[in-house]
C-alpha cells in the first residue's frame, strides 16, 4: 500500500476520496489548497498525488504537477476533472500525469488506477533493488587478493556474512572496509534489504543522533516533518558505522543502549521502537587503545567488536599489487574508452616496489591517472611519475633553494627532468610533518601554523598517508575541534 495525497477544493470530493483510498489500505492526506499539498509532498514525498484539476488561486491541477515534476518530487500524478476536454487531457499527460479522470468515476475506476500506480511503483523499487545488487557485486570485484593475508579475510567473510553477529572491521585508510561491509551484506542473508552506510566523522555531534536515530516534526528548530533516522531506514538490513572511532561519548552511550536493547528513540518522541538491523563498524583507530585511555567506552567496544575482521595494509602484501593492477586497468580502460590493456613488466616492478602509504586507494587512482593520461596500449613508467620520480636521486636535493643551476630560482634540472607532481608531493609532506611537528601533534594548532581549516588539513594528512593519531589530542578537545570546523 501507499501515500496518497489528495487535493480538491470541494469538500465533499476530498472525503469521497479519502474513504475509498483508505478502505483500499492506503496511507492518505488530504488538503484544501496546492501549495499545502506540495510543501507536504517536499518533506515527506508521496507515492502518489491525486489532484483536481481545476481550482481557486494561483497554482491549479496543472500548476501542480508541474512544480512536483520540475522539484523532482518521486510520485505519480493522477488528475480529476468535471471539465475534461482533448487538449487538457493531451497538456497533462505532457507534463507527466500518470492518469486522468472524469467526474462522475466509479470507486472501482479510482482503486484501479491507484492500485496500477503502487503497481509500477513496486517493480521500479525492484528493478532498482536488483541493480544495486548487482552494482554492489560488481564493485566487490575491488576486494581482490591471491595472498593469505586476504584469503584468510575471504575464509572470514564466508564463515560469517549470514549471521546477525556485529562485525568490527580495522584497517588503515585505503585498506577496503567498506567493500569488505558490503560483502557482508550482499553475500547474506539480509542482502534484498536495505545496506545503509554513514561515515560517523563526517556528521556534526549535534546531528548525528538525529541521523542515526531520526527525529519527530517540531522537536528542535528546522525540524519541519519526522524524520525516520538511518536505522528505520536500514530495518531487516545492515547499518554500516564508518568511522566508529569518531563517536562522542554521549552518543555512544545511546548506541550501546540500541544495540543492546534493539530499540530506539528518536529525538522527541515520547516513546521506543522495535528496530531490526545488522551493525558492521569499522575503524582506522586502535580502539582497544581507545578504551584504555578512556576515550572509547569499554562496553560498546566489546558490543562492537564481537568478531573482529582486520584487513591488512597492501605493503604487507604485495603479491597481489598485479592482480589489481589488472583490474583497475581494465576497469578504467572500459570507463574512460581507452586502448591501454596492460603494463610493462618495469612499470609493474616499480609498483611492486612500492610501499602505497594510500594503501588499494591509492593504488586505484595511480592507475586511474596514468590510464587517462597514457599515450599508448600499454602502461610503462613515464606514465608512473610519482613512481618514476624515485628513481631520479638528488632531485630534491636540487631542487632546494639555493642550489646552484641555469636560474630559474637555483634550481637544477637533472638530464631527464624531474616529476613535479612527486616533488610538490613530498615538498607538502614534509612542510605538513614539520607543522605537526612543531604543534607537538595538536592537529588544531598545526592547521593554523598552515594557515588552513582543520577540515583541509584532515583531508591533506588523508591523501599524504599520515597515520590518524590515537584518541584525544595533547591539548586539544578532540571532537570538539572537529566539529566546530565543519563550515570550514
Amino acid at each position: 500500500m501507499g501515500r496518497v495525497l489528495i487535493v480538491d477544493d470541494e469538500r465533499s470530493m476530498r472525503e469521497f476520496l479519502a474513504i475509498c483510498l483508505r478502505r483500499a489500505g492506503h496511507d492518505v492526506a488530504v488538503f484544501e489548497s496546492p501549495r499545502e499539498l506540495l510543501a507536504e509532498a517536499l518533506a515527506r514525498g508521496a507515492d502518489v498525488v491525486v489532484t483536481d484539476l481545476r481550482m481557486p488561486g494561483d497554482l491549479d491541477g496543472l500548476g501542480l504537477l508541474r512544480e512536483l515534476k520540475g522539484r523532482q518530487v518521486d510520485c505519480e500524478v493522477v488528475l480529476v476533472t468535471a471539465f475534461a476536454t482533448a487538449d487538457t487531457a493531451i497538456a497533462a499527460m505532457k507534463h507527466g500525469a500518470y492518469d486522468y479522470l472524469t467526474k462522475p468515476f466509479k470507486v472501482d475506476e479510482i482503486n484501479a488506477v491507484i492500485a496500477r500506480v503502487m503497481e509500477k511503483r513496486a517493480l521500479i523499487a525492484e528493478n532498482l533493488a536488483l541493480k544495486e545488487k548487482v552494482a554492489g557485486r560488481v564493485r566487490l570485484a575491488s576486494l581482490l587478493g591471491r595472498s593469505r593475508a586476504m584469503q584468510k579475510v575471504f575464509e572470514l567473510i564466508g564463515k560469517i556474512h549470514s549471521t546477525r553477529t556485529s562485525v568490527l572491521i580495522t584497517g588503515e585508510s585505503g585498506t577496503g572496509k567498506e567493500l569488505v561491509a558490503r560483502a557482508l551484506h550482499t553475500e547474506g542473508a539480509r542482502s534484498d534489504k536495505p545496506f545503509v552506510a554513514v561515515n560517523c566523522g563526517a556528521i556534526p555531534e549535534e546531528l548525528m543522533e538525529s541521523e542515526l536515530f531520526g527525529h519527530v516534526k517540531g522537536s528542535f528548530t528546522g525540524a519541519h516533518a519526522d524524520k525516520p533516522g538511518l536505522f528505520r531506514q536500514a530495518s531487516g538490513g545492515t547499518l554500516f558505522l564508518d568511522e566508529i572511532g569518531e563517536l562522542s561519548m554521549g552518543l555512544q552511550v545511546k548506541l550501546l543502549r540500541a544495540l543492546q536493547e534493539r530499540r530506539i528513540k528518536p529525538v522527541g518522541a515520547a516513546e521506543e521502537l522495535e528496530v531490526d538491523v545488522r551493525i558492521v563498524a569499522a575503524t582506522n583507530r586502535d580502539l582497544e587503545a581507545e578504551v584504555a585511555r578512556g576515550a572509547f567506552r569499554s562496553d560498546l567496544y566489546y558490543r562492537l567488536n564481537v568478531i573482529e575482521l582486520r584487513l591488512p595494509p597492501l605493503r604487507q602484501r604485495h603479491e597481489d599489487v598485479p592482480l589489481l593492477v589488472d583490474h583497475f586497468i581494465r576497469k578504467f580502460a572500459t570507463d574512460q574508452g581507452s586502448p591501454v590493456r596492460g603494463i610493462e613488466p618495469a612499470a609493474m616492478k616499480a609498483l611492486e616496489a612500492y610501499d602505497f602509504p594510500g594503501n588499494v586507494r591509492e593504488l586505484e587512482n595511480i592507475i586511474e591517472r596514468a590510464v587517462a593520461l597514457a599515450g599508448g596500449a600499454v602502461l610503462t613508467l613515464d606514465d608512473l611519475p610519482s613512481l618514476r620520480a624515485r628513481a631520479a636521486p638528488g632531485v630534491a636535493a636540487a631542487a632546494a633553494p639555493g642550489a646552484g643551476g641555469n636560474g630559474g630560482g637555483g634550481i637544477v634540472f637533472p638530464d631527464d627532468g624531474v616529476d613535479l607532481d612527486r616533488l610538490v608531493y613530498d615538498f607538502e609532506r614534509a612542510i605538513v610533518g614539520k607543522a605537526l611537528e612543531r604543534a607537538g601533534g595538536v592537529r588544531k594548532k598545526a592547521a593554523r601554523l598552515l594557515g588552513i581549516s582543520f577540515r583541509s588539513l584532515r583531508y591533506r594528512l588523508d591523501k599524504l598517508g599520515f597515520e590518524r593519531p590515537e584518541g584525544p589530542e595533547p591539548g586539544a578537545s578532540g571532537e570538539l575541534d572537529e566539529i566546530t570546523d565543519v563550515g570550514d
